[in-house]
């Protein structure tokens, strides 16, 4: 089984390429670490392609260890000091921790072009450009930031680095954009019940950072055992042991309802999603929603 990376040959997609080469031992060692006994399907195809310095486009579900993949591959054995930069915090906080050093460096599109544009970061020595949740950056318009970051001078070529784009999903309009580079119903006021008996955390993009992570942190120890979000957690949070998603409003992408239910169900785990469809306001989602439904083998009760 083959594919196609670019330009030239195909690369053997199938794992022995794993255990052919020297980097064997290690990816295997650092799968494991992360609590693999074995790859998923998304590390056992895009492992290879990285490791073998080409682009990469991967589309999988969501917690089927695609932030892993990238990790087992573009670090060597040295030690890493990974930096993190974001909105919401004090940007002299975030030029304090870049000026520290750093060899990964995780960063939103707008804090980081912000310190570029200071003088603090320099672009010289990038050999991986990672787009994790790409469509998601794509959809919310940071198309033209991207653009800006490639195209800064010191900003190595696309043959000078490899560039990879992960995400659970890829519509037809973000591959474009890309390419130059058992259901339950209840009503809803027997879930604000639950919400109000329950003592919730909130999680939305109108708090502080410093209470984003305040709530985060309750409800993953389960101090908070609810936690009520708008779509800013739909992605990027991989919290255990959650049984339960609750749109209480549909979003209005059937790839953000995706995201939003992936919260439950990580890794082989189980877990429910429960929606709320009103008609009126949810109909143009009703075909989507029962394709979804229908691949994932569930009951198709909205026909």
């Amino acid at each position: 089984q083959v594919v196609e990376v670019g330009k030239g040959t195909c690369l053997s997609l199938e794992l022995p390429i794993l255990e052919k080469e020297d980097y064997s031992q290690m990816v295997q060692v650092r799968l494991f670490s992360a609590g693999y006994s074995k790859p998923t399907p998304v590390q056992k195809y895009s492992i290879p392609i990285i490791l073998a310095g080409r682009d990469l486009m991967a589309c999988a579900q969501t917690g089927s260890g695609k932030t892993v993949s990238i990790l087992c591959s573009i670090y060597s054995t040295e030690s890493i000091w990974p930096v993190v930069i974001y909105g919401g915090t004090q940007t002299d906080y975030s030029i304090r921790q870049v000026k520290q050093g750093c060899n990964i460096l995780c960063a939103t599109p707008g804090r980081l072009l912000d310190i570029i544009g200071r003088g603090k970061i320099g672009l010289h020595n990038v050999k991986y450009l990672v787009l994790d949740e790409a469509d998601r950056m794509l959809d919310m318009g940071f198309g033209a930031d991207m653009k800006k970051l490639v195209s800064f001078p010191d900003m190595p070529q696309k043959d000078k680095r490899q560039t990879l784009m992960f995400s659970a999903t890829f519509p037809e309009e973000v591959q474009r954009l890309s390419n130059p580079t058992s259901c339950s119903l209840f009503h809803r006021q027997e879930v604000l019940q639950v919400y109000i008996n329950s003592h919730p955390c909130f999680l939305s993009r109108d708090r502080e950072q410093r209470e984003r992570e305040i709530a985060l942190r309750d409800f993953r120890s389960g101090k908070c055992p609810v936690l009520v979000a708008t779509s800013v957690a739909a992605r990027g949070l991989d919290i255990e042991n959650v049984q339960h998603v609750i749109n209480f409003d549909l979003p209005s992408t059937i790839e953000e309802y995706v995201h939003r239910i992936g919260r439950t169900g990580r890794c082989g785990n189980t877990g429910k999603a429960v929606g709320f469809f009103d008609n009126n306001s949810d109909g143009h989602l009703a075909q989507p929603l029962i394709k979804v439904l229908s691949d994932g083998a569930f009951g198709v009760w909205l026909q």
